[in-house]
């Protein structure tokens, strides 16, 4: 049963952190040895940390099949895909694309088109 004072959807942004893993020597690697679990694990702490855990939700993910991109990161609803995030990235991705609307265009996997302006709307104006 539903709580009647729960508001849905329950998330502005979700986040899926691919967690694959594979056969040592995979000609395409896989995510989690490639740092996925601390990516995930900082997604989690920052969005404590800044009081974003009503507005977004960060999990891990299957397979998003781009395990060669390096860490692989989906941002929904607005289907922004990142690719070889490290740990390191996690804060720029947080600050710039979770609080600001503005996706990094550097670790995009699918860069913007000419048509769009690259900017989606910020925590709290869903």
């Amino acid at each position: 049963m539903t709580d009647p004072q729960r508001k849905f959807p329950p998330y502005e942004r979700h986040v899926f952190i691919c967690l694959n893993q594979r056969e040592e020597g995979h000609p395409r690697g896989d995510c989690t040895s490639k740092g996925a679990p601390e990516v995930l694990e900082r997604f989690k702490h920052l969005a404590k940390e800044k009081g974003l855990k009503p507005h977004i939700r960060a999990q891990k993910s299957g397979c998003l099949d781009t395990c060669e991109l390096g860490v692989s990161v989906v941002v929904y609803p607005e289907a922004v895909w990142y690719k070889q995030v490290t740990v390191q990235d996690v804060d720029e991705i947080v600050e710039s694309h979770l609080l600001n609307g503005v996706p990094v265009e550097r670790l995009r996997m699918h860069p913007a088109t000419p048509g769009d302006s690259g900017k989606h709307s910020p925590i709290g104006n869903a």
